[in-house]
């Protein structure tokens, strides 16, 4: 996952969807322009925030004078130096334990975590956040998606891993339609947020099936992500895995279109997927394809 990717998910998941936060965050617009959303102030909750779960400010009494400076000073950190971020973070968290600004912070502190390769602390501090805001469709499509690529051969209790990536995956994808429009938020970049946030849903529960030997069932999952993908450079890593979906399920033509997709990409999979591209057009000329 680039970072650049993951830069664009904190935009639209601090001034897109966050509509509770107490910073003045501002979106990436396309073409580069920048729109600023309008945003609650520190200790107002926006009208309806609890009932619909966007937003990352929780009910409760208005936060003092110093609270709200420290969380505003955390969030208006720049991402040069993530290890200062991320230590801003975690002592707003122990200073201010009952904070209504926890979500903003553990959501923030998710991205971060992942963006410094530290998936575990990403997982352990974005599940803190789904407990607190059970339907903040883009944490929830985060780790849906970062669980089961974070996997490896020494992953402890990998099938209660799959069944919470295969949970919060599900309920980004049931929850992310339902979200109303922010006020103030255009809605081209509305719709760039939902999109993205339910492309890494459907990527998470792909890979979900690809790793329970569900081929059938993995592929139109990671297809969809590839399609609603606002981003106009297809994910390398998606692209690897429905070829790999479609080569285990005996769909080699289909295969080789995904692997060749995957190594026009400029990443670290070009490799792989020319030889899976390969292997696949070896598998079509010598086994038969499976019906679709």
């Amino acid at each position: 996952m680039s970072g650049n990717r993951i830069f664009v998910l904190a935009a639209f998941l601090l001034a897109g969807l966050a509509a509770g936060s107490p910073a003045h965050a501002q979106s990436s617009q396309p073409g580069g322009a920048q729109q600023k959303p309008a945003q609650s102030q520190p200790g107002q909750q926006p009208a309806d925030s609890a009932k619909s779960g966007t937003s990352l400010a929780m009910p409760g009494a208005p936060a003092n004078a110093e609270e709200v400076a420290a969380v505003k000073a955390f969030q208006e950190m720049p991402n040069t130096d993530l290890a200062k971020k991320i230590t801003a973070g975690e002592e707003f968290l122990k200073k201010y334990p009952e904070s209504q600004y926890r979500p903003v912070v553990y959501s923030t502190l998710t991205i971060d975590y992942l963006q410094t390769n530290n998936s575990e602390k990403a997982i352990e501090v974005g599940d803190k956040e789904i407990a607190l805001k059970p339907d903040d469709v883009q944490t929830l499509a985060l780790l849906g998606q970062m669980i089961p690529r974070a996997m490896n051969a020494s992953t402890p209790e990998p099938d209660k891993r799959l069944a919470k990536a295969e949970d919060y995956s599900k309920r980004a994808i049931e929850v992310t339609p339902t979200i109303p429009k922010p006020q103030g938020l255009g809605d081209q970049d509305f719709a760039a947020a939902k999109n993205l946030t339910l492309a890494r849903a459907h990527s998470g529960l792909g890979l979900v099936y690809l790793r329970r030997g569900k081929f059938n069932d993995a592929i139109p999952e990671l297809e969809r992500s590839l399609k609603i993908d606002p981003d106009p450079n297809p994910d390398p890593v998606n692209l690897y895995l429905l070829g790999l979906a479609n080569q285990k399920a005996a769909h080699y033509d289909d295969a080789v279109v995904a692997f060749n997709k995957c190594a026009e990409q400029n990443s670290n999979l070009q490799a792989k997927c020319r030889s899976g591209s390969d292997e696949s057009k070896k598998q079509a000329s010598t086994q038969l394809s499976a019906p679709k």
